[in-house]
């Protein structure tokens, strides 16, 4: 199974470039809430909070738009996505993105594009 995982004992100092690359990667602007990650904190903390592929939000799509591809990562089908926003309600994580401007949803495909911007090398897909 191919995802996003955060490194153990690496701070993140919260600078958003993950979040900026994903927002501009899916969106072509920079904007938090288009991102499939968030920079979060807990218990005094900072730490990315990324999609784990569980599949709470295939189960919750109505229209059967978000599948799982050969290596494990949940993908949104843009055809078949009505924007409902159901998936956005079942992710325990709070990644999935449904903008205003979008007909449909959005959430993390491990591209890796947000792990190869990180300057604290934080984050890395991995297969596991």
């Amino acid at each position: 199974m191919k995802k996003l995982t955060v490194k153990k004992g690496i701070a993140c100092m919260a600078c958003l470039e993950c979040v900026r690359t994903c927002s501009v990667a899916f969106y072509k602007e920079f904007h938090p809430d288009k991102a499939c990650l968030k920079i979060t904190e807990r218990n005094g903390a900072v730490k990315p909070m990324v999609c784990v592929q569980c599949g709470k939000c295939a189960a919750a799509c109505p229209s059967g738009a978000i599948t799982q591809n050969p290596k494990g990562v949940y993908m949104v089908s843009k055809k078949l996505c009505t924007g409902c926003g159901k998936c956005v309600e079942a992710c325990p994580f709070g990644v999935m993105v449904k903008a205003e401007d979008s007909p449909t949803a959005s959430k993390c495909i491990a591209c890796g594009l947000c792990a190869k911007n990180c300057p604290m090398e934080l984050l890395e897909v991995v297969e596991k």
